[in-house]
């Protein structure tokens, strides 16, 4: 999991797949934390992305850097403890001229039941499951 976070840091942006009825709808992000074992997104209630989320928690993330490609797909859980939000805001202070772990709008989701796929067009795809 390291090893994923490390690429979606070192991309500074990836982008955020969810399904709103039958259509997808793709957006960038740039919040990626480890918090207790598990990798993180942040987001606000007040957006879409949220609702998506909760009707359907089946998501999948893509970044791109030099060359190779990471694709992390599984469910995005809501946690909704504060320590969770407030480890996010640590880990981005920028995010707290916006949000505060009680604002009753940040909001945290985890990966459950992951799969990241590196690749490339020069090597065999690498697969890590978490």
């Amino acid at each position: 999991m390291d090893k994923v976070l490390k690429f979606l840091k070192d991309a500074e942006t990836y982008y955020l797949a969810t399904v709103e009825g039958d259509q997808p709808k793709v957006r960038p992000f740039g919040t990626a934390h480890i918090f207790e074992g598990n990798l993180y997104i942040q987001t606000g209630k007040v957006k879409d992305v949220s609702k998506q989320l909760h009707q359907n928690p089946k998501a999948e993330i893509c970044a791109f850097k030099n060359g190779e490609w990471l694709r992390v797909s599984g469910k995005l859980i809501e946690d909704d403890r504060n320590e969770a939000r407030q480890s996010m805001l640590d880990a981005y202070p920028s995010l707290q001229k916006m949000y505060k772990a009680d604002d009753g709008n940040m909001e945290v989701f985890y990966f459950k039941n992951a799969t990241a796929i590196f690749s490339s067009f020069t090597h065999e795809p690498q697969i890590i499951e978490f």
